[in-house]
């Protein structure tokens, strides 16, 4: 190979190791369970800075929602089903959610530390 091909190769590595999306080890994965219109745990505690892979589990008979004005999230939850929503990295700080659905009985907050 010559040395000037070899170098654009390279160059070409480097931009795609750089470029590559954060390892599975870089997301922090946590839940959230939807059981009698009440979300467990009301309080989430996640570390500050860091892209939070949020499982909600509804484990009613009626479809719920998690919603968040702060987050900008909206996502249906089905009857007995699960949903995945990543979130951050946050800066420190509290981040309201709730279900829109029965918005004045089921919420929480999501607290970045």
């Amino acid at each position: 190979m010559k040395p000037r091909a070899a170098g654009f190769l390279l160059v070409i590595a480097s931009v795609m190791a750089v470029a590559l999306p954060a390892h599975a080890e870089d997301v922090v994965e946590t839940q959230l369970t939807l059981t009698n219109h009440t979300f467990a745990p009301q309080e989430l505690a996640v570390p500050a800075d860091k892209k939070i892979k949020l499982t909600v589990v509804n484990k009613d008979a009626s479809t719920a929602e998690f919603e968040s004005d702060d987050l900008g999230r909206e996502k249906v939850v089905p009857a007995n089903g699960q949903i995945y929503v990543y979130i951050g990295p946050l800066d420190p700080g509290t981040y309201g959610y709730y279900d829109d659905f029965h918005r004045e009985t089921t919420t929480g907050k999501i607290i970045a530390k």
